[in-house]
Formats: structure tokens, sequence, C-alpha cells
């Protein structure tokens, strides 16, 4: 039976000997091809912790992949990104039929560099499987490219200039990833409204039942987990469609609802901040004209 305890792997060296793959050519940095992975048997753990970033570009996999609660089906060449730290499990016999590369970077290469942090910026390391980047034929090429650059430059005299060289095509990598989300936000325009509509419809629904006195203000956790979307991938959506995030659609919403009770009811401040979810109204009060420069009293005041 196989285990189903999630397998930790700290190093990029076990993970090589993991995947019967030769010894790393460098301890910190290693770039594989897939048809070079030994196939996993039934006794060998499929769900992974790697104690490194893994940027993976897949094509042609018969197989399934669960990141979280999600699955996706390879059947298209994808770019996933894998933080250290975060589970994932591949499924299925048909491993091997997987074509690509993958490049590995262990945070202890990352040392002492401004990209220890900035990498930690880019969202899409917090995306699920089925919000992988999906790549162009050109996108494809110049992925490879970068990360067979990364080889040679580790597989050739290393000397003072190979790290900045390595980091310098890592930093490339992600901006052009950065790049190729945003044309992927656009040119899916039509299922990121549908999103936007979802979540709109959401919060109507969670707003105008008494959802907020008994739970208070729905998380983004919870907004992106109904829609069923990851936290970052939600965030950097409604970015793109609005120029505001998830937290600031649900302040908007709130908002609307607290203006709607002020103008139409006889409630008082205390009461309305009670049944929009706060225990406090000074936290209300403070919201509220942080968000439209008048108290609430002076807003119920302006329709008198």
């Amino acid at each position: 039976m196989a285990n189903l305890q999630p397998h930790r792997i700290k190093s990029i060296s076990e993970f090589h000997e993991f995947r019967g793959l030769p010894k790393p050519e460098h301890p910190l940095v290693s770039v594989y091809n897939f048809k070079d992975l030994k196939y996993l048997n039934e006794q060998e753990p499929k769900s992974l912790i790697l104690d490194f970033y893994s940027i993976a570009l897949k094509k042609n996999a018969n197989a399934v992949m669960r990141y979280g609660q999600q699955e996706y089906d390879f059947k298209e060449g994808v770019l996933l990104f894998i933080a250290p730290g975060q589970v994932f499990s591949i499924e299925g016999n048909s491993e091997l039929q997987h074509t690509g590369y993958s490049l590995l970077i262990h945070p202890d290469f990352l040392w002492n560099t401004p990209l220890a942090q900035k990498i930690k910026q880019y969202e899409y390391f917090g995306y699920a499987v089925h919000e992988a980047l999906h790549l162009s034929d050109k996108e494809e090429k110049m992925i490879i490219d970068i990360m067979k650059n990364i080889q040679q430059e580790y597989q050739s005299n290393i000397d003072k200039f190979s790290e900045d060289v390595i980091i310098a095509q890592i930093e490339l990598l992600l901006t052009y990833s950065e790049r190729f989300y945003n044309r992927q936000f656009i040119t899916r325009k039509i299922s990121n409204h549908e999103i936007l509509a979802r979540l709109e419809k959401l919060l109507e629904q969670y707003f105008t039942n008494d959802s907020l006195s008994k739970k208070g203000l729905p998380t983004v956790l919870f907004i992106a987990e109904n829609l069923n979307v990851s936290p970052n991938y939600l965030s950097a959506l409604l970015k793109h469609l609005t120029g505001q995030s998830t937290q600031q659609h649900i302040h908007d919403k709130l908002i609307e609802k607290a203006k709607e009770k002020l103008s139409t009811t006889n409630l008082s401040v205390s009461e309305i901040a009670f049944e929009l979810g706060f225990e406090h109204q000074q936290s209300f009060s403070k919201l509220f004209k942080t968000k439209t420069s008048v108290s609430p009293i002076e807003f119920r005041q302006s329709f008198n």
C-alpha cells in the first residue's frame, strides 16, 4: 500500500537520489529533463514536500497532479511554481510520459541577494495547480532556453561571476513568467469575469443573510475557497481586472451595506456595526471614515 504521508525532501541531492537522477553538478541549483526521471513504484511516496523552489515546465503528461485539494490533467504545456514547504502529489501510472524541464533552487543559493526576498513576492508561487501558467510555443522555448542557460553555467568552470549569472537568469525567468501570467489574465477575460461575477454574488449573499453578525466579515481565504481559486490567484486576478484586492472588495461591499442601513433604517450606529460583524463600534466607524471621509453619523445626517 502506498505511503499516504507526505515525504519531505530537504536537499537537491536527496531529490536527485529519490528520482533516480545522477548526482547534481551544483548542490543548490539543478535543471533536469523529465525523461530522465525514474518511475515511482507503488511503495514509494508520491506525496511530497520540498524544502526548495521548483519551477517545472510540463507537457504531454497522461498523469494527474494534485496540489492541495485541486487536480490538474496535464494534456498541454504548463509552467508550475512550487515554493518550499508546499505539499503536492502525482497520481496515475503514466508519469514518465511527461516531457519538459524543471529548475530546482535551494533558498541557500539566494542567501544575501536581493532575490532572496523578491522571490517571495511573486504571487504565482501560491497558485493552485488548476491556475498553472499556459504557454505558447514561443514562450515555452524562451523558458526552456533560460533553464538550459542556467544548466550550462553551473556545468562550466565555476568562477566569481557564476552565481551572479545564474541569479540574473532566474530573475529573467521570473519576470517573463509575470508577463506571461498578465497575458493569461487578458486572454482568459471571459472566464476571469465569470469569477468576478461569482465574487459579487457570493458577497451579496453573505451580506444579506445573518452570516455577518454570526461569523463576522468574510476572510479572503473563505472567499477564495468558495470560488475554488487560491487566495493569491484571486488577488492578482482582481487587481488586474479592477485595480483592487480581495480585501478591498470585501470592504467596499461592507460600506455599501452600511450606507444602505444608515440611510434607510433607524438603527443606531452600534446596532449597524453589530449587524455588519463588528464587535466594536469604534472599529466600524474608523473603517467607514477611512473609506468615505465622513463618520457614520455625519453620513446619516446628510440624509436628514
